[in-house]
């Protein structure tokens, strides 16, 4: 690309396009190293800048893939633009004057922190997504690990 008259700037941006896209949770160190790359393209120049690019790109190349966190944010993307702009859950809404109080706004809400592992089981998305799904892991180890913690977490929601 570099002999074809590409500009590494571009070569470094895609290559974090790629740590973020294709190869995602199943490797998050992906984007950390792509983002390294770039920087030190930035701040090293030209011929230099070769050696982190061909390290970030050996990385990626070499790192298991993922597309789960792409395919969960085009799925709320999506359901957002299906379903409009829907109400936030009034035990999630801020209540700063007395009517709101009133009204309910933050009654029942629970700090997560003060639970253990700092999660607590409340809803959080609207009464028509209450049950809705975004994000699903795919088959990797380190995508596995998290989808245990969300079905800890959540339960039958989450197996």
């Amino acid at each position: 690309m570099i002999e074809g008259g590409e500009d590494p700037q571009f070569i470094a941006r895609r290559l974090i396009i790629s740590a973020a896209e294709d190869i995602g949770l199943a490797n998050p160190n992906a984007l950390l190293i792509a983002n390294a790359a770039f920087d030190a393209v930035m701040k090293i120049g030209w011929p230099e800048g070769r050696i982190p690019l061909a390290e970030a790109a050996v990385y990626l190349a070499t790192s298991p893939k993922s597309n789960s966190a792409y395919m969960g944010i085009n799925t709320a993307l999506e359901l957002a633009k299906e379903t409009g702009s829907l109400a936030v859950p009034l035990h999630l809404r801020n209540a700063p004057t007395q009517l709101m109080k009133q009204l309910g706004y933050g009654d029942g809400y629970k700090y997560a922190h003060d639970y253990p592992n700092h999660f607590v089981d409340q809803q959080y998305l609207p009464d028509e997504l209450k049950d809705t799904r975004i994000w699903h892991p795919q088959q990797s180890p380190a995508e596995e690990k998290l989808h245990q913690r969300m079905a800890e977490y959540w339960g039958k929601r989450f197996r």
